[in-house]
Protein backbone atom coordinates (compact mmCIF):
# COMPACT_ATOMS: atom_id res chain seq x y z
CA UNK A 1 0.00 0.00 0.00
CA UNK A 2 2.60 2.42 0.69
CA UNK A 3 4.43 1.75 -2.48
CA UNK A 4 1.26 2.46 -4.33
CA UNK A 5 0.49 5.90 -2.36
CA UNK A 6 4.07 7.16 -3.00
CA UNK A 7 3.31 6.00 -6.72
CA UNK A 8 0.18 8.15 -6.36
CA UNK A 9 1.99 11.37 -5.27
CA UNK A 10 4.55 11.33 -7.56
CA UNK A 11 1.95 11.13 -10.56
CA UNK A 12 -0.01 14.10 -9.10
CA UNK A 13 2.92 16.21 -8.37
CA UNK A 14 4.20 15.47 -12.01
CA UNK A 15 0.57 17.32 -12.99
CA UNK A 16 -0.19 15.35 -16.24
CA UNK A 17 -3.15 16.59 -17.63
CA UNK A 18 -4.83 12.97 -18.24
CA UNK A 19 -3.84 9.45 -17.24
CA UNK A 20 -2.41 7.46 -20.08
CA UNK A 21 -1.23 3.87 -19.70
CA UNK A 22 2.26 3.22 -21.56
CA UNK A 23 0.47 -0.71 -22.21
CA UNK A 24 -2.25 1.21 -24.37
CA UNK A 25 -0.32 3.55 -26.05
CA UNK A 26 0.29 2.42 -30.10
CA UNK A 27 4.04 2.78 -30.61
CA UNK A 28 3.74 0.55 -33.51
CA UNK A 29 0.76 2.67 -35.11
CA UNK A 30 2.80 4.22 -37.20
CA UNK A 31 5.20 3.10 -39.76
CA UNK A 32 7.89 5.11 -38.08
CA UNK A 33 7.35 3.48 -34.94
CA UNK A 34 10.11 0.57 -33.95
CA UNK A 35 8.72 -2.62 -32.08
CA UNK A 36 12.26 -3.21 -30.79
CA UNK A 37 11.87 0.29 -28.92
CA UNK A 38 8.81 0.04 -26.37
CA UNK A 39 10.38 -2.57 -24.09
CA UNK A 40 13.38 0.26 -23.48
CA UNK A 41 11.34 2.95 -23.17
CA UNK A 42 9.08 0.98 -20.86
CA UNK A 43 11.77 0.17 -18.79
CA UNK A 44 12.43 3.52 -17.82
CA UNK A 45 16.60 2.41 -18.59
CA UNK A 46 16.59 5.49 -20.69
CA UNK A 47 15.56 7.66 -17.85
CA UNK A 48 17.86 6.24 -15.19
CA UNK A 49 20.29 6.83 -18.02
CA UNK A 50 19.74 10.90 -18.25
CA UNK A 51 19.01 10.45 -21.52
CA UNK A 52 16.78 12.85 -23.59
CA UNK A 53 13.57 11.79 -25.79
CA UNK A 54 12.16 13.24 -28.88
CA UNK A 55 9.06 12.80 -30.20
CA UNK A 56 8.35 14.24 -33.28
CA UNK A 57 5.14 14.10 -35.46
CA UNK A 58 2.45 15.42 -36.88
CA UNK A 59 -0.77 16.66 -34.75
CA UNK A 60 -2.73 13.52 -33.56
CA UNK A 61 -0.49 10.79 -34.29
CA UNK A 62 -0.17 10.45 -30.40
CA UNK A 63 2.77 12.13 -29.22
CA UNK A 64 1.40 13.38 -26.04
CA UNK A 65 -0.45 10.44 -25.42
CA UNK A 66 3.07 8.60 -25.13
CA UNK A 67 4.72 11.52 -24.14
CA UNK A 68 2.46 10.85 -20.66
CA UNK A 69 2.57 7.45 -20.87
CA UNK A 70 6.45 7.56 -20.54
CA UNK A 71 6.03 10.45 -17.86
CA UNK A 72 3.80 8.41 -15.81
CA UNK A 73 5.98 5.18 -15.96
CA UNK A 74 8.82 6.80 -15.06
CA UNK A 75 6.50 8.10 -11.72
CA UNK A 76 5.83 4.60 -11.30
CA UNK A 77 9.43 3.34 -11.24
CA UNK A 78 9.91 5.59 -8.43
CA UNK A 79 11.57 8.82 -10.53
CA UNK A 80 10.53 12.51 -9.88
CA UNK A 81 8.74 13.52 -13.06
CA UNK A 82 7.59 16.91 -14.11
CA UNK A 83 5.48 17.71 -17.26
CA UNK A 84 4.56 21.07 -18.77
CA UNK A 85 3.80 22.68 -22.13
CA UNK A 86 6.62 24.52 -23.63
CA UNK A 87 4.52 28.12 -23.84
CA UNK A 88 3.97 27.82 -19.79
CA UNK A 89 7.42 26.87 -18.79
CA UNK A 90 8.95 29.84 -21.12
CA UNK A 91 6.43 32.11 -19.57
CA UNK A 92 7.42 30.34 -15.79
CA UNK A 93 10.95 31.45 -16.93
CA UNK A 94 10.48 35.00 -18.00
CA UNK A 95 8.29 36.17 -14.98
CA UNK A 96 11.26 34.52 -12.74
CA UNK A 97 13.71 36.10 -14.48
CA UNK A 98 11.94 39.59 -13.93
CA UNK A 99 11.28 38.48 -10.33
CA UNK A 100 15.15 38.16 -9.98
CA UNK A 101 13.74 34.12 -9.29
CA UNK A 102 15.31 33.03 -12.38
CA UNK A 103 18.38 30.60 -10.52
CA UNK A 104 15.90 29.08 -8.03
CA UNK A 105 12.96 27.99 -10.67
CA UNK A 106 16.06 26.70 -13.12
CA UNK A 107 16.88 24.80 -10.35
CA UNK A 108 13.59 23.26 -9.21
CA UNK A 109 13.40 22.37 -13.34
CA UNK A 110 17.28 20.64 -12.76
CA UNK A 111 16.22 18.46 -9.81
CA UNK A 112 13.41 16.37 -11.25
CA UNK A 113 14.56 13.15 -12.77
CA UNK A 114 12.70 13.30 -15.82
CA UNK A 115 10.81 16.83 -17.37
CA UNK A 116 8.29 16.15 -20.37
CA UNK A 117 7.87 19.12 -22.28
CA UNK A 118 5.04 19.04 -24.75
CA UNK A 119 4.03 20.97 -27.25
CA UNK A 120 7.64 22.46 -28.43
CA UNK A 121 7.42 23.90 -32.17
CA UNK A 122 3.73 25.14 -31.76
CA UNK A 123 4.79 28.86 -31.20
CA UNK A 124 7.22 31.00 -32.02
CA UNK A 125 9.92 31.55 -29.26
CA UNK A 126 11.61 35.26 -29.43
CA UNK A 127 15.91 34.96 -28.46
CA UNK A 128 14.84 36.06 -24.78
CA UNK A 129 12.57 32.78 -24.50
CA UNK A 130 14.79 30.50 -26.09
CA UNK A 131 17.38 31.77 -24.38
CA UNK A 132 15.99 31.08 -20.92
CA UNK A 133 14.78 27.41 -22.18
CA UNK A 134 18.79 26.63 -23.12
CA UNK A 135 19.05 27.60 -19.56
CA UNK A 136 17.10 24.98 -18.28
CA UNK A 137 18.13 22.16 -20.85
CA UNK A 138 21.57 22.81 -20.03
CA UNK A 139 21.13 22.44 -16.26
CA UNK A 140 19.59 19.16 -17.32
CA UNK A 141 22.15 17.61 -19.72
CA UNK A 142 24.11 14.72 -19.05
CA UNK A 143 22.47 14.26 -15.60
CA UNK A 144 18.99 13.97 -15.66
CA UNK A 145 16.16 13.08 -18.62
CA UNK A 146 14.24 15.58 -20.58
CA UNK A 147 11.35 14.42 -23.08
CA UNK A 148 9.81 16.45 -25.50
CA UNK A 149 7.07 16.31 -27.98
CA UNK A 150 7.15 18.31 -30.99
CA UNK A 151 5.08 18.94 -33.94
CA UNK A 152 7.89 20.28 -36.24
CA UNK A 153 10.66 18.03 -37.45
CA UNK A 154 13.98 19.31 -36.39
CA UNK A 155 14.44 21.09 -39.94
CA UNK A 156 11.88 23.08 -38.96
CA UNK A 157 12.76 24.44 -35.61
CA UNK A 158 14.35 27.63 -37.10
CA UNK A 159 10.53 28.70 -37.29
CA UNK A 160 10.13 28.33 -33.75
CA UNK A 161 13.83 29.35 -32.43
CA UNK A 162 14.34 32.49 -34.89
CA UNK A 163 18.36 32.79 -34.05
CA UNK A 164 20.10 29.83 -35.77
CA UNK A 165 22.68 29.84 -32.68
CA UNK A 166 20.40 29.03 -30.13
CA UNK A 167 18.18 26.56 -32.12
CA UNK A 168 21.20 24.71 -33.04
CA UNK A 169 22.20 24.68 -29.86
CA UNK A 170 18.60 23.55 -28.41
CA UNK A 171 18.59 20.85 -30.89
CA UNK A 172 21.98 19.56 -29.54
CA UNK A 173 20.89 19.39 -26.04
CA UNK A 174 17.86 17.73 -27.09
CA UNK A 175 19.51 14.90 -29.19
CA UNK A 176 23.15 14.21 -28.03
CA UNK A 177 22.82 10.62 -26.73
CA UNK A 178 19.15 10.35 -26.92
CA UNK A 179 16.53 8.99 -28.52
CA UNK A 180 14.45 9.91 -31.33
CA UNK A 181 10.89 8.71 -32.19
CA UNK A 182 8.42 9.64 -35.37
CA UNK A 183 5.06 9.29 -34.80
CA UNK A 184 4.78 10.06 -38.45
CA UNK A 185 2.15 12.14 -40.41
CA UNK A 186 -1.44 10.42 -40.36
CA UNK A 187 -3.49 11.23 -37.65
CA UNK A 188 -5.19 7.87 -35.22
CA UNK A 189 -7.63 10.43 -33.97
CA UNK A 190 -8.66 11.26 -37.56
CA UNK A 191 -9.08 8.03 -38.52
CA UNK A 192 -10.68 6.67 -35.33
CA UNK A 193 -13.28 9.52 -35.89
CA UNK A 194 -13.79 8.30 -39.73
CA UNK A 195 -14.47 4.60 -38.47
CA UNK A 196 -16.91 5.78 -35.55
CA UNK A 197 -18.74 7.83 -38.46
CA UNK A 198 -18.97 4.83 -41.02
CA UNK A 199 -20.07 2.34 -38.09
CA UNK A 200 -22.95 4.83 -37.34
CA UNK A 201 -23.78 5.23 -40.89
CA UNK A 202 -23.15 1.58 -41.67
Amino acid sequence: MGTWRRSERRIKAAQFPRAEDVARVRLRGQPQHRPRHRPYLASCEWVRKGEPLCLIGDSGTGKSHLLIALGTEAAMAGYRVKYTLATKLVNELVEAADDKQLNKTIARYGRVDLLCIDELGYMELDRRGAELLLQVLTEREEKNSLAIASNEAFSGWAKTFTDPRLCAAIVDRLTFGGNIIETGTDSYRLAQTHARAEHTTG
